[in-house]
């Protein structure tokens, strides 16, 4: 069977390594597990403790293949793509570049096996409209990442960014939405992350794409293709009670209908949570994910069997989805194309 792993994630470690020398924060450094603790800020456990499987793909891929099953992935930053807009602008600028640029590297090593999206700091609008064209049309990255803030303080809705919003539209490409761990530290730290990994998470991602509801910005833009990672957080659970609480938004529309818009994955380590995000978004709006290295791809595919569909709606969900929501390509020999062969 050929599978499409749509949330799957690999660290370059030349973007680590830069960032072990910054004096301040955020900041990084070697651990003993062969990767890196990262601290966003002063006065943080560290948020990151991300050992060697993050860092080494050749590795990774060679575990898919340990599946029985031919896996091709999607390689997206996940709570990481924070970090290029915590930086002053000049410098996310740069570390988000460098990171794009290790990611076409990967995709042309791997063409048709593997495909990326693109880092993007948004604390300065031009400057992230002008990091996605160059990821996308001359790198030839699929996508973008979109973190649920900005900085210390700043809202992914802000209307200064609106200009970027028409400009994902224009292109066409996904957003990938992950919990960033940027919010509600206050309540959530504690229990050696437990209290954070297991609900925090998902509170943070979910409030974060509500905020893409609320804002207007999925009424303005009726093609945004908004991915969210993790069978959708908690809207769909809550979808009854946002339709019911949230007419102060003046929404055209029930907020329900929005996010039906959005598209998911089925990282959920729990069978009937990938059931009721098929069931809730439909089941051509979910993708199959394992968010590896975070857990494991056989454990992601077993709970998935036991879901118990029809066979052409596996398929769907495995493989075929993937290819049409995100616009995946077979790699193709042309000299006339704008974009990097990998990704025409």
């Amino acid at each position: 069977m050929r599978i499409i792993d749509s949330h799957f994630h690999w660290w370059p470690r030349s973007v680590f390594e830069q960032l072990c020398t910054r004096k301040g924060y955020p900041r990084a450094e070697r651990n003993a597990d062969g990767g890196y603790n990262y601290w966003r800020q002063a006065g943080d456990d560290a948020r990151f403790r991300a050992g060697a499987e993050w860092f080494d793909l050749d590795k990774q891929l060679e575990h898919m293949d340990g599946l029985g099953h031919q896996v091709d992935v999607v390689c997206s930053i996940g709570p990481f793509s924070v970090h290029f807009s915590d930086l002053p602008a000049e410098e996310g600028r740069d570390a988000a570049m460098l990171w794009n640029e290790e990611m076409a590297g990967a995709q042309k090593k791997y063409p048709g096996r593997l495909w990326a999206s693109a880092a993007v700091p948004l604390v300065d609008t031009k400057i992230a409209i002008e990091v996605m064209d160059h990821a996308v049309d001359k790198l030839g990255l699929m996508g973008i990442n979109l973190p649920g803030s900005v900085g210390q303080g700043g809202r992914i809705d802000d209307p200064r960014l609106e200009p970027f919003y028409d400009r994902v539209e224009a292109l066409g490409i996904p957003m990938f939405m992950h919990p960033t761990d940027a919010v509600f530290t206050d309540i959530l730290d504690g229990y050696d992350g437990a209290l954070y990994l297991s609900l925090g998470r998902v509170i943070d991602v979910s409030v974060s794409a509500y905020r893409m509801v609320l804002s207007g910005i999925m009424e303005r833009h009726p093609e945004l293709k908004i991915v969210m990672s993790h069978t959708g957080g908690a809207l769909p659970y809550q979808s009854g009670r946002m339709d019911k609480n949230s007419g102060k938004a003046k929404l055209p529309h029930p907020p329900s209908t929005y996010i039906k818009r959005m598209y998911t994955d089925t990282v959920s380590p729990h069978m009937l949570g990938m059931k009721f995000a098929v069931e809730y978004y439909g089941v051509d709006h979910v993708m199959y994910g394992s968010d590896y290295p975070c857990w494991s791809p056989a454990a992601a595919l077993k709970y998935f069997a036991e879901i118990g569909l029809a066979q052409a709606d596996q398929e769907k969900i495995l493989y075929g989805n993937a290819r049409r929501i995100l616009n995946l390509r077979d790699p193709v020999e042309t000299a006339q194309s704008k974009r990097e062969p990998a990704l025409v």
